[in-house]
Parts: C-alpha cells; structure tokens; sequence
C-alpha cells in the first residue's frame, strides 16, 4: 500500500505535500500553538480507554486541521486492516476491508499510517480541498498527533481485551457460582426424580425454555421421567441411538432416524447426555431459547457441567436407594430367621432309655433345611414319634417359604395318625399342589416305638440316614421313593429297621457331606461315619458338637456352601 497523497495534474506532487511517517520529522519545528494543541491532544488521546472515541477524536483533530470534508481512519484486527469509521464516505463502511482503491475512489488524497509503517496501528486517510496549501509544519503537526494516537489506539485496545477478557471471567464466576448452587441443590436429593427435576428447571430456568424433557435409567431400577412439552421415546431407544454422543449435541447434528424424526418434530434443539461411569444412564432434551439467540459455547459448557453433577447425583440417589432397599429386606429376613427359628423344636420331647440333639446351621440367614420330632396321634402315655429330616431345593427366603409349608402339612396330617406311606403321599400331593413345579423337598420320615425301638422309614429322595449299631457298624437307610412335591401320583414304600441299646440313628441334611473347603473338596460321608464311630461313647449332643467341629476344621475359611442340620437318635444301652 503507498502512504502519500494521490497524483493529480493540477496538484502535482511536491516534497512539502508528502508526508514520510517512518523517518525523522522533517517538515520543520512546531509553533507554540501548534505544540499546546499536540499537548492537548495528547492528553486527551491517552487518558481515553474507549476507542471509538479515540478515533472520533483524531479523525475530527486531522479533517479540522487539513480543512478536509471527507475522511475515514481503518485500524488493524487480527493482521487485517478494517475501516472503523467514515466520514463523508459511500462505499467505506465501518466494519469492511479497507482497500486503498476503493479508498483513492472515493476521494481521498492523504493516507497516512498510524504510528510505524512496518507495525502500524490504523491507517488515515482524508479528502483536502484543492485551493488550500498544507504547510510542512502543519504536516509535522499530523505526523506528531499520528504518532500520539498510535500509543492510544494500543492502550484502547489493551483495555477494551482486558474489559473483555474480564467480562468472560466475570461470565465464568457467575456460571461457578450457578453451578455451585446446583451442586449444592443436587446433594440434598435422595430421589432420583428429584435430581431429573431440578437439572430440567435449572437449564429451563438458565435459558428461558418453554419445552424440555429429561430421562434417566439403571438396569434393574424404574426409569425417570420428568417431561415438559417434549414426548421422549422409550428409554430403550433413546439407550440405542444415543449412546455415540459423548457430550453435547444438537438435534440437528443426530444421524437420520425416528428419534431425530421425533425430536425435531416437537422444536427440540439440544441434548446432553447423562452418562455415568462412562456408561450412557440418561439425557436432557432441551428445546428453543425464547428470543433470537441461540445456545452459545459457554451454554453447553455450563449445561455439560450440570449434566456431569446431575449424573453424580443419579448414581448417589440409586445407590441410596439400593442400600434402603438392602437393608429393608435384611430386616425382613432377620424376622423371617427369627420366625423360622420358632418353627424348629424349641425343646425335644425327653423320652425314657433315648437320648435326642439337633442342631441347624444356615447358611444364610434364611435357611431351607428342617428336622421334627412329634408325637403320632392324640396324646396318650407312650405315642409313636415322626423324626423328620428334610431338605427344600433352593436357599434364602423362598426355601424358608416352603419349609414352613412342609411343617404345616406334617403338623396337620399327624394329628389323624395316617400310616407312613400314606402320609408322605398325602404330603407329596399336597406340596406339589401349591409350590412351583421347580420347588420340591427331599426328607426322611421315620417312625419310631420308643418301647421297642422299632422303626419304619420312607426315604424320599433324601442323603442315606445313618444307623451306627453299637459295635461302630454303620447301616445306610436307603431311598425309598421320589422328592415329596415333584411328581404327581408317584407310590412310596417304607422299610423297616430297629434300634437296638447302643445303637444310633443320624440323620442329616446334605450340607453334612458337601461342606467344601477352599480347594473345592467336600467333606464326604466317610469323613461323618468316621467321626460317629469316634463319638460312640459320647451323648447324642456332645457328638453334635464334635461333628460341627470336624466341618468347620475342613471347611476353614470358605464360605458356607449350604445349610447344615443334624439330628442324633440314641438308644440308650
């Protein structure tokens, strides 16, 4: 670009019409005059920090001193020179490109930089009347003031970035602020429709938007829903088609589909999603602003940062929900153990010549193994009694059900003194009338005279009771029929057995045998018959006691695999 004055035919250009800004001054000292309106000037140029001013200022001070009519100043913005402000001027409007060209067009005849050409600030230029001589000193005055202005453009400049760069932090505080508040508001919720409906109205709230929606979801928890103008899909396929956007995201920009479809059919604009441990858990769909501005940079970054705590504040909320959920049903099963305690003998009848003890280890709280001694019939000075070992298929509450089930039907049908056959079909048919078809129970039932130690037996499906004579030898009671409750119709048949003095019949579940230590290896049934044959001098509760304690020796540290009960019948010698 040339700095100078336009060549014209009748004003040919001379060294006093030329105005060199980047040399030493050479169009001759200042007059006082000349030199109190430079100070002034000065003064004025430095103490400014408003740039339109500034320029207003120095484009009137040249345009009055060159007795100008027209003139324009353009100043540098990002390596591009753009015209600020146009006096007189068609074709130079404030905010366009400057080009000298178009400049020359319009009249002008001097340009001048606006402090050093290799740097300069701004360019100036102005239309001179042609009949009005310009004197050097007059020149100097300009290069002077030019040289001024330069310095304060720069300062209005550094002020005008501070004031902004202020103005974004100040935006930032603020937005630190919101975000605090919402955090604070986020850590008093315990629901989660509560953390989705305060994240919706904060957005909302920010932003002056009518319609929004937002949903969040946990495998195994209730979605949430909180809805306002916008209709969200199922969760399933927002999951599907949301689960690429990692941020922000405009309806819009979303892949062609029925949720864009849907979305954009009820004037929604933006989504941020809600994800937790980098898992997609929700999103907020928002829709228009009120007025004409749009979702600028720092919208999203607020709204990706209260998305961020809202989806803390999600998974703290399921988790408190789990953890009131945990603890409600350790309470019920606590009562459901403290119940099903009551439902084992409290006290075992005391029979003259025999000795009885059991005990039950479960291996929750809950468990699904029951024993039972009850008298046959009405009562009466000697009675029969039923020793009842039985093991319900399952663990934890379900079983505890049904065990309870079990006794009932015992309980009810002894009271008519049904032979033994006949009351494990009764309760086999009973059973499988009121369990599900996966739920049954392996027992054995076993009649015993106490007079004579006679004993009739029906082992259903059932471990093999032991009967350990008095001489060690021990006599496995073997299955006599099917589990009670899993086939319909199915006979039973009963063996018989007597206890002699000496002898003692155990019976057990099969958490005896498969108790397993940390290498996977069950205890075993030879490991029990051992241990009874070393019992036999010891009383029925005594060989309880050592039996556990061999299982607990073998097991050591592994956790209990299932429950364990025993019951010892001795028959005094």
């Amino acid at each position: 670009m040339i700095v100078g004055e336009r060549k014209m035919p009748e004003y040919p250009v001379t060294e006093s019409r030329h105005l060199d800004l980047v040399g030493p001054l050479k169009a001759g000292s200042l007059d006082s005059s000349r030199l109190a309106a430079l100070l002034e000037s000065a003064q004025l140029l430095h103490t400014s920090v408003d740039l339109e001013d500034l320029l207003r200022h120095l484009l009137r001070t040249v345009m009055a001193r060159m007795l100008a009519g027209r003139g324009m100043i353009a100043v540098e913005e990002d390596g591009v020179m753009r015209v600020a402000l146009a006096r007189g001027m068609h074709r130079l409007t404030a905010g366009s490109r400057f080009d000298e060209a178009v400049a020359r067009a319009e009249g002008v005849d001097f340009l001048f930089w606006i402090g050093p050409s290799d740097k300069p600030a701004g360019v100036l230029g102005v239309f001179r009347h042609r009949d009005v001589e310009i004197e050097p000193a007059e020149l100097g005055f300009i290069k002077a003031l030019l040289g001024i202005a330069a310095g304060g453009i720069n300062k209005a400049r550094a002020h005008a970035e501070t004031g902004r760069i202020n103005g974004i932090l100040g935006h930032k505080v603020q937005d630190l602020k919101a975000l605090l508040d919402v955090a604070r508001g986020f850590s008093g919720c315990t629901e989660t429709a509560q953390v989705a409906q305060l994240l919706g109205l904060t957005l909302a709230g920010r932003w002056a938007v009518k319609k929004y929606a937002v949903a969040a979801w946990r495998e195994g928890c209730s979605p949430t829903l909180k809805q306002k103008g916008i209709a969200l899909p199922a969760t399933g396929e927002l999951q599907e088609q949301l689960e690429a956007v990692s941020e922000a995201v405009s309806v819009a920009e979303l892949l062609p589909g029925s949720l864009k479809q849907n979305l954009q059919s009820q004037q929604a604009e933006l989504i941020f999603p809600l994800r937790v441990r980098d898992k997609l858990a929700g999103c907020v769909v928002l829709g228009r602003r009120s007025g004409p501005s749009s979702f600028s940079q720092s919208d999203l970054e607020f709204g990706i940062s209260a998305a961020a705590q809202a989806a803390v504040a999600l998974e703290r909320a399921w988790y408190f929900r789990e953890t009131l959920e945990k603890q409600r049903m350790e309470e019920e099963l606590a009562l459901a153990a403290s119940i099903q305690a009551q439902l084992f003998p409290q006290v075992l009848p005391e029979l003259a010549g025999w000795e009885l003890a059991a005990r039950n280890r479960p291996a929750r709280q809950c468990g699904g193994d029951y024993y039972d001694v009850l008298p046959i019939g009405r009562p009466r000075e000697q009675p029969d009694y039923l020793f009842c070992m039985a093991d319900v298929s399952g663990k934890g509450l379900p079983a505890a059900l049904l065990m309870s089930n079990l006794q009932a039907i015992l309980r009810t049908s002894l009271v008519y003194s049904p032979p033994l056959v006949e009351l494990a079909s009764r309760t086999s048919a009973l059973l499988l009338a009121s369990t599900p078809p996966d739920k049954y129970v392996t027992a054995i039932l076993a009649v015993v005279d106490p007079a004579t130690g006679v004993c009739n037996f029906v082992n259903a499906g059932h471990n093999g009771g032991i009967l350990l004579h008095s001489d060690g030898r021990p006599e496995i009671l073997q299955s006599t029929g099917a589990p009670l409750g899993l086939i319909a119709g199915i006979p039973y048949t009963s063996e018989s057995i007597e206890l002699k003095p000496g002898d003692t019949l155990v019976l057990y579940s099969d958490g005896v045998p498969e108790a397993f230590d940390l290498n996977e290896e069950e205890w075993g049934e030879e490991r029990l018959i051992q241990s009874l044959q070393e019992c036999r001098e010891l009383n029925s509760a005594d060989t309880i006691a050592r039996v556990f304690e061999r299982i607990d020796a073998h097991v050591g540290a592994a956790p209990p695999h299932d429950d364990i009960t025993l019951l010892v019948i001795h028959r005094r010698g």
